[in-house]
């Protein structure tokens, strides 16, 4: 802990921190990337919801890997996906469509409004709620962004085997929302 002396006069503790040293996870004969281990957790190891979450983030890394060169992210291209197959939807609903908070959708909305990938416009039924419709350059977009999440897909399947991939998809339906 180090004290200095505030501009009134008065000791302020302030505590300096220093960072640990990192060594590096590569093996010093070769330059591969060696992930580090796990810890071990005999409380989360069994535990399903633990598993989906890990597959979840998994899955969104190698998404978000892929989509990085459209500089776009899953959750951006989720909404794209919904306004394209709902044109003129109001946000509330695409909100809710996507499990999403309203302001997280707004704020979705509004990036892919700046890129003009979509176009906002208060609604003639009811003029408290914007509705949203896909531009020609968020189409075209969108259609390069699909082989991407396809192929993502392909390798899970791939890596799972095709079979469990189909009963992992029918297994997911079967919880879907309640």
């Amino acid at each position: 802990m180090k004290a200095d002396q505030g501009g009134d006069g008065r000791l302020a503790n302030k505590v300096q921190q220093t960072a640990p040293e990192v060594k590096p996870w590569r093996n010093s004969a070769a330059t591969k990337y060696v992930p580090p281990a796990l810890l071990p957790s005999a409380d989360m190891s069994e535990s399903l919801i633990y598993r989906l979450r890990r597959t979840q983030l998994m899955v969104f890394k190698d998404i978000s890997r892929r989509l990085a060169a459209f500089q776009i992210g899953p959750s951006q291209f989720f909404v794209l996906s919904v306004i394209e197959a709902n044109p003129g939807a109001n946000q509330l609903a695409i909100a809710q469509s996507l499990s999403i908070e309203r302001a997280g959708l707004g704020r979705l909305v509004d990036q892919l409004e700046r890129r003009g990938l979509v176009q906002r416009s208060s609604s003639a039924a009811n003029r408290r709620y914007y509705v949203v419709y896909l531009t020609d350059a968020g189409a075209e977009l969108l259609g390069r962004l699909r082989p991407a999440i396809a192929e993502s897909e392909e390798e899970l399947a791939v890596r799972i085997l095709p079979n469990c991939f189909r009963e992992l998809q029918r297994t997911l339906d079967l919880l879907g929302d309640p």
